[in-house]
């Protein structure tokens, strides 16, 4: 199983985040892609003057062969497309923030890439889209559920579905 976080802030953000999910099935087993509702959330650690996000998760399992260093490189790639420049600031406005948050039980531990990813088990607009799809899993040297994570979370982040929905996305 992936675990994905969107995020978006620049342009049509809910469009974006549409366009991307539908994007991300080249990478899922037929039938497994799954993503949650759109959420408003508040920048986390962003410059100031930044606009709030459209956010949200998906989830898939991955096609054969297809390995987490792969994905990410997709991911960035799928980025790019969207009009993300190569070099960015840190938290800055951007069309598209693909995070891959889990892939599987895989573990990875170097300059350009750690999995899981190393700050999500903290944000609410990671955990809120992501319990949607997936409240039980564990989330790795943790212990506890995404679920449980999220109960315990103490933030003053604010999320709030957006009203107009575009459907779950199933592919």
């Amino acid at each position: 199983m992936v675990l994905l976080g969107l995020g978006s802030n620049r342009g049509d953000s809910t469009q974006t985040m549409v366009a991307a999910i539908e994007a991300l099935v080249r990478f899922a087993q037929p039938g497994s892609l799954r993503s949650s509702r759109l959420w408003r959330t508040t920048p986390v650690d962003c410059p100031p003057d930044s606009g709030d996000f459209v956010n949200s998760a998906a989830v898939f399992d991955p096609i054969d062969g297809l390995l987490p260093e792969q994905l990410l490189a997709e991911l960035k790639q799928l980025e790019r497309q969207f009009g993300r420049g190569e070099k960015h600031v840190r938290n800055a406005p951007r069309e598209l923030d693909l995070d891959l948050l889990l892939f599987d039980d895989e573990l990875r531990d170097s300059e350009n890439f750690v999995l899981p990813h190393p700050r999500a088990k903290n944000r609410l607009f990671v955990l809120q889209p992501a319990v949607e799809l997936v409240p039980d899993v564990v989330w790795p040297n943790t212990g506890k559920t995404l679920q449980q994570l999220l109960d315990e979370l103490e933030t003053d982040e604010r999320v709030m579905p957006l009203p107009t929905q575009p459907p779950f996305y199933v592919a």
